[in-house]
């Protein structure tokens, strides 16, 4: 398998030529990039031989049309058979002969769309369905050309019904993409597909399928690769703009800040602080997202990621774990040390897609000592967490910006990038988590505080969200919650973090102040 790189950019990985047999190419695809006009001109200086063989098999393919049409006014459909039978296997042959170690995704787009426009003409009727059945190279080259991963983002999906009769039944929904989603975007939406071949319907399905979240309001779906957000925008950014308070993707763009030691009055009172954690996501770009990705490209982010973090020295250094090599007691174990994430059971996972093939390339990194963990396809395809027992958030907040920018160096060493853009910052899977990702919390102890009326209220205010300790499906158990920053997007790592430790230290004097039975005030809205 040979496996030479002609685009060294870093968007784009190789894709590579199978020559176990001169009659049919194979192409597998690591990588499908978004690139310009610019590159297909350096393509095509480089390689005349791409061009030569785009024209050839045009070429050739016209010849076969003109045949089909002349056996088919006089009646010989034998005769036709064979001339398309024999002038397919040449084109075939003269691709084939190039020996491309690389076909570039824009190429196919552009280059062979005719080409895949001729071979729709001709699977036009059942007769020639079975006459390219018959043959091994034609029908691996019409399904080559025609797979739906070669479309362009916001190609139209054929459909039978139209959408109004498609549109769900939202009437008693309560998550953001109900409340943005309406006949008119839906009507314009929902014939288009991203280049993955992933469709609005596939998006929004968890949040139709779940009307609504006992403790939070949900975004209601998710992207099933980083095209998602440019092809749904119509749809995404109102539901984006609602979930990250009133950030416009249109005209705003996002800032990023790993500089820990900007951080200030990061260590709390461990008499109520249990623990302390930070956590963001990070996906590969060119592989689709968990709820799109195939058995292949998720195997593929498993070895991308594991092979990185190999690379990981000093107190960071440590060891994988395979789901598929532990036992359910081991696994069991982690889940409830809060090490692991936990099976698939959320409606919110099964019902986007993400519980696919579980628990197939799952899997859990960890340093020796338990502190530094990455997370790999679970709901993004690297979960990146810091975390403690005490309420030492300064020494956690600093661990997490050194594995952080060690783990993206030793992805970029292997020739991968993480996915980013500018109004978006890192692209994830739930559009909750774009931006920074990323997720400050405490376990914290308030009996006084989580019983006045006032909490929700404070919370809201302090831009801060709470949940159970057993993760975003769970209730709290007694007066112990999660508390997190509610924002990831529009604000920094830094700012996000420090937004959860001024507003932990609020908290804590409430509780302080109800101990000794004194009044307690609601803070004023928090300003960015």
């Amino acid at each position: 398998m040979s496996n030479n790189k002609i685009c060294k950019c870093s968007t784009c990985s190789s894709l590579s030529l199978s020559d176990k047999d001169t009659s049919y190419f194979q192409i597998r695809t690591q990588s499908k990039p978004l690139v310009g006009k610019s590159f297909l001109m350096k393509l095509v200086e480089r390689m005349p031989r791409v061009c030569k063989a785009v024209i050839e098999a045009q070429s050739t393919l016209r010849e076969i049309r003109r045949h089909h049409a002349s056996h088919r006014s006089a009646r010989q459909p034998k005769a036709s058979t064979g001339s398309a039978i024999q002038y397919l296997g040449t084109a075939t042959r003269r691709l084939a002969s190039t020996r491309l170690p690389f076909i570039h995704p824009y190429l196919l787009n552009c280059g062979y769309k005719r080409m895949a426009n001729n071979f729709a003409r001709m699977l036009s009727s059942k007769r020639n369905v079975r006459i390219l059945s018959l043959i091994g190279a034609g029908s691996l080259t019409a399904g080559f050309l025609l797979n739906r991963e070669h479309v362009t983002a916001g190609a139209q999906a054929r459909r039978v019904y139209p959408a109004s009769a498609e549109y769900p039944d939202l009437r008693k929904h309560n998550n953001c993409m109900a409340s943005h989603l309406t006949p008119a975007i839906y009507a314009k939406l929902v014939d288009k597909t991203t280049p993955n071949g992933y469709s609005l319907d596939q998006a929004i399905q968890t949040g139709v399928d779940n009307p609504g979240h006992p403790f939070i309001k949900t975004v209601g779906m998710v992207a099933g690769d980083e095209e998602s957000y440019e092809v749904f925008a119509d749809l995404l950014d109102p539901v984006i703009k609602e979930r990250h308070n009133g950030y416009d993707p249109q005209i705003m763009t996002h800032p990023t800040d790993l500089d820990s030691s900007k951080l200030t009055s990061g260590n709390f009172d461990e008499r109520y602080v249990l623990s302390s954690r930070v956590r963001t996501g990070r996906s590969i770009r060119g592989l689709s997202l968990p709820p799109a990705c195939t058995r292949a490209e998720r195997r593929e982010v498993e070895r991308v990621v594991v092979d990185a973090l190999a690379g990981l020295k000093g107190d960071l250094a440590g060891t994988y774990y395979s789901l598929t090599h532990m036992t359910d007691q081991e696994q069991q174990q982690l889940i409830d040390d809060h090490f692991l994430f936990d099976k698939p059971v959320s409606p919110l996972l099964t019902c986007s897609g993400m519980a696919r093939d579980w628990p197939d390339a799952r899997g859990i990194w960890h340093n020796n000592t338990k502190t530094f963990l990455i997370w790999i396809n679970e709901e993004d395809h690297t979960r990146v967490i810091s975390m403690e027992k005490g309420g030492n958030m300064k020494r956690v907040f600093d661990r997490f910006c050194t594995g952080l920018k060690e783990v993206e160096r030793l992805i970029q060493e292997k020739g991968w990038e993480f996915m980013w853009n500018e109004r978006l910052g890192y692209i994830l899977t739930c559009p909750s988590n774009l931006g920074t990702g990323l997720r400050a919390g405490v376990h914290v102890n308030l009996p006084k505080l989580s019983k006045d009326p006032r909490f929700a209220k404070i919370l809201d205010n302090l831009r801060l969200q709470k949940r159970g300790t057993g993760g975003v499906d769970t209730a709290a158990v007694g007066s112990t919650f999660d508390i997190s920053n509610l924002d990831r997007l529009g604000q920094s790592e830094v700012q996000l973090v420090q937004t959860v430790v001024d507003g932990v230290n609020y908290l804590i004097d409430c509780e302080k102040k109800l101990e000794k039975g004194q009044d307690i005030k609601i803070p004023p809205p928090f300003k960015k």
